[in-house]
């Protein structure tokens, strides 16, 4: 018997909901009866990542799969929403808090936490494209948005330009806002299907005024899972003077981000999604011309050591363990390599779309055209009362994903990331024909 064998044999005692949505994960997954099982025994591993193939195939991708502590048998399709940490992830998130509980002293918190930080910080930088004097180490892409939104000395007659499939901490933030300090917001409205590069900058100039100081987009719509122009709508805000944020909740960790390229002025990410870093950990980014013009929004002890993080990043005393495994996360991915993990993910998700495309009633909300998409795929299930299907998927099938309820672009969201195999994506278009066709 397998290792993964062994696994698959063992029941699920529960599926929990989160937050009412069908994104569903299994609990106790590992043991029965008592059994002490080792995570050698069911085939996972924290050692290295053999070198990266030049044209990585299904095995590689399955040793990839085993350095995360995700059953066999279950396929976690949801990487939108909250990704697993890998194991090297969760082992040194463990090792520095036990070495920091054992020894709680001002030199092994300098040695440890401080130390660590400033690396995870030089990789964060190195990963963007920027340098560590630019970085800001928050909680989470909320987190630092309304940093942004916040800091940004804004009043009566400015304007505020945002797109209406942002996220809500870009989107209800700068509305909120806007009532306390007397600026204005302006919102470019949805266009489903995704128009394309030149209509969209087309929109955001059309919206603004002499009177627009910022313009805020997100990178990667979690509402229709279209990729938005973020190095030419930034453009486009450089030529007139406006300061531009950009929501890489769903591209950071995920695509290739290369910041001196996009040029914002600002930009967010979140560890805990597609990173598959510790939780409450994310990152913001200023630009080194404009830092001066963002005011601090907590002011307190423990700030970084370099650059912006000694303004922006005093937020008191912190869980420093999961400020030094975002390091880990960071060298795990940067392993396999950046753009390998981008045409992985692309590549299932393309593989998804065209399995969808041969199920009838299948309507797409996210464009097809691999030129404005990532690595999320919404979908409506014809006639198919997606939460009814997205519980099936979990309940009966053991494939987690996201329902979209109500009237706006109803239906699945499916977002595979590189733990994913090719054989979960053909699972799940089969499972999803099968339940249209049958019924839920």
């Amino acid at each position: 018997m397998t290792p993964n064998e062994k696994l698959s044999r063992r029941d699920f005692t529960r599926l929990l909901t989160i937050s009412g949505s069908a994104a569903l994960i299994p609990m106790n997954a590992f043991g029965q009866r008592g059994e002490k099982v080792s995570l050698a025994d069911l085939g996972f591993t924290s050692a290295p990542l053999p070198p990266t193939p030049l044209t990585p195939d299904e095995n590689y991708w399955r040793e990839v799969r085993s350095r995360f502590l995700l059953p066999a048998d279950f396929a976690f399709i949801n990487a939108a929403n909250l990704c697993p940490a890998s194991l090297p992830v969760v082992e040194a998130a463990d090792r520095f808090a036990r070495q920091y509980e054992a020894s709680p002293t001002p030199a092994t918190h300098t040695a440890l936490a401080t130390a660590g930080r400033e690396t995870a910080r030089t990789l964060l930088a190195a990963a963007l494209r920027v340098t560590p004097e630019e970085i800001v180490i928050t909680r989470n892409t909320s987190e630092g948005n309304n940093y942004v939104s916040s800091g940004i000395q804004l009043g009566a007659g400015d304007e505020v330009v945002v797109f209406g499939d942002n996220h809500p901490s870009n989107l209800a933030a700068w509305n909120d806002k806007a009532k306390r300090f007397g600026f204005t917001v302006v919102t470019v409205p949805n266009v489903n299907p995704h128009p394309g590069t030149a209509a969209l900058v087309d929109a955001f100039k059309k919206a603004c005024t002499p009177r627009t100081k910022v313009m805020a987009l997100t990178h990667v719509s979690s509402n229709s899972g279209d990729l938005f122009p973020a190095a030419d709508l930034c453009a486009a805000a450089r030529e007139k003077g406006i300061l531009s944020l950009v929501d890489g909740a769903q591209t950071f960790g995920v695509l290739d981000i290369d910041l001196s390229v996009m040029r914002p002025d600002f930009y967010t990410g979140s560890m805990h999604k597609w990173p598959c870093g510790p939780k409450e950990t994310g990152v913001l980014f200023v630009n080194k011309d404009v830092q001066d013009r963002l005011w601090a929004s907590v002011i307190s002890l423990y700030a970084g050591s370099v650059g912006a993080s000694k303004k922006f990043e005093g937020h008191g005393q912190r869980d420093d363990a999961k400020l030094v495994a975002v390091a880990e996360a960071l060298k795990f991915q940067g392993s396999i390599g950046r753009d390998v993990i981008e045409r992985r993910s692309r590549e299932l998700a393309g593989a998804l779309i065209e399995g969808l495309k041969k199920i009838d009633g299948v309507q797409f909300w996210t464009h097809t055209d691999p030129q404005r998409h990532a690595a999320i795929v919404i979908f409506r299930p014809g006639t198919t009362d997606p939460r009814k299907l997205g519980a099936a998927l979990a309940e009966k099938e053991k494939i987690v994903v996201t329902t979209r309820g109500g009237a706006d672009r109803p239906g699945l969201r499916i977002s595979p990331h590189f733990f994913n195999t090719m054989d979960e994506i053909d699972r799940t278009v089969g499972a999803i024909k099968k339940h249209m066709t049958t019924g839920v």
